[in-house]
């Protein structure tokens, strides 16, 4: 009689979740302009009424994993996004899944060396011929540069072009690419600039692409953990693109440390991190879960604190609309290839994807996302430095 009670209690507490929930997310909805079931491609077909009760008690976890099952749609996800990203709508509702992950953070390294390892598995190393049709040519799954450019290939190019120049990579210096990816970088400094370079990445199958595509250049590719290496190892630049997302609050103060004690004293570094402008939580549930496992966009005074007595900031530049295009770009070729990848991912997945590529789309056209670029330095450039020319 106990449980029957208690069972009916709690059915009766879940309902009242959901009743609040669409009350509540109904009027959010109204603010930002989204019409359920209306004509615009940013409103919202509802096609299970449980939608509301998933997202009052999980949040943006329950908002994208209904999205993922089909319980609803918009003609354009992004733009839906965007609206409610420029409404600030997240921070306006309780997140509980946000709240426990935050609190996790806080009190636990959730990269740490033998964590590190799951979002390799679990993303990298997913599907290299999905990847190479997604991502274009050179394979580059980092923000492109797009001033000047008329395609994806063009402003990757331009990309590591602009991180060339800023770093000043020439003829015969030794560069360390953290998190190298499948070596686009790493090929295109040895080949274009005639440097020497050593990647590191945790992922077994961007190693082996990374090492075909470098095959023949001065390129040592380590599939390792970034802080595996030896620690009299010193390189004259050090590059990590789109990887300190991946690093934690936990260890942020040790990654510069790590950038200091790896650089020679005359050298340059650079980071290349998405980012938030604001005080926040910088996990968000439904990424951490099903796209990239323990991963926390940093915030300004996070990484301000951690570089702080440990490296000279010599240029922070903040592109983070040319995001919103990378990723659209991204998406437009995830759909135009998918016909050949449905028999191997089913339907789910497709969701998932499309939900990923397109949800970060509007948050960083609401500009609720930024994308950094810093250069830093172990003492400070003699005269200044000055960021080159685009």
């Amino acid at each position: 009689m106990f449980l029957k009670r208690n069972s009916v209690n709690s059915t009766h507490a879940s309902d009242l979740i959901g009743r609040v929930s669409k009350c509540r997310y109904q009027q959010l909805l109204q603010e930002a302009g989204i019409t359920i079931d209306g004509n615009e491609p940013w409103d919202i077909q509802i096609h299970d009424g449980r939608l509301w009760k998933k997202i009052g008690l999980y949040g943006t976890l329950g908002f994208g994993e209904a999205y993922t099952d089909g319980w609803w749609d918009a003609p354009s996800v992004d733009e839906l996004v965007y609206r409610l990203a420029k409404l600030r709508a997240e921070q306006k509702v309780l997140n509980i899944p946000k709240l426990l992950w935050g609190l996790t953070a806080k009190f636990r390294n959730l990269q740490s060396i033998s964590r590190s390892k799951l979002v390799g598995m679990q993303h990298y190393d997913l599907d290299n011929d999905l990847y190479r049709d997604m991502l274009g040519e050179r394979m580059v799954y980092t923000c492109a540069y797009w001033e000047d450019s008329i395609d994806l290939d063009m402003a990757q190019e331009k990309k590591l072009e602009l991180v060339c120049d800023k770093l000043g990579i020439e003829e015969g210096m030794h560069v360390l690419d953290i998190g190298c990816g499948w070596g686009s970088l790493a090929q295109y400094v040895a080949q274009v600039r005639e440097a020497k370079v050593t990647g590191v990445t945790i992922s077994r199958e961007q190693g082996h692409i990374a090492r075909e595509r470098c095959a023949g250049f001065p390129v040592d590719i380590r599939i390792q953990d970034y802080r595996a290496l030896e620690n009299d190892e010193k390189f004259d630049r050090i590059v990590s693109l789109g990887m300190f997302e991946h690093v934690g609050r936990k260890n942020y103060k040790y990654y510069m440390r790590y950038i200091r004690q790896h650089l020679n004293t005359d050298g340059l570094a650079l980071i290349q991190t998405v980012g938030l402008s604001y005080k926040t939580n910088g996990i968000d549930p439904w990424v951490a879960k099903y796209i990239f496992p323990n991963s926390e966009v940093p915030t300004i005074a996070r990484i301000s604190t951690a570089i702080e007595g440990t490296l000279k900031l010599e240029d922070w530049h903040n592109f983070g609309a040319d995001y919103d295009k990378t990723l659209l770009a991204w998406q437009a070729n995830f759909v135009g290839c998918w016909e050949k990848y449905a028999s191997k991912h089913d339907r789910r997945f497709y969701r998932l994807w499309n939900y990923y590529l397109l949800m970060f789309a509007g948050l960083f056209r609401a500009r609720n996302l930024d994308l950094w670029q810093l250069v830093l330095s172990p003492n400070g450039v003699d005269g200044g430095y000055s960021r080159p020319s685009s």
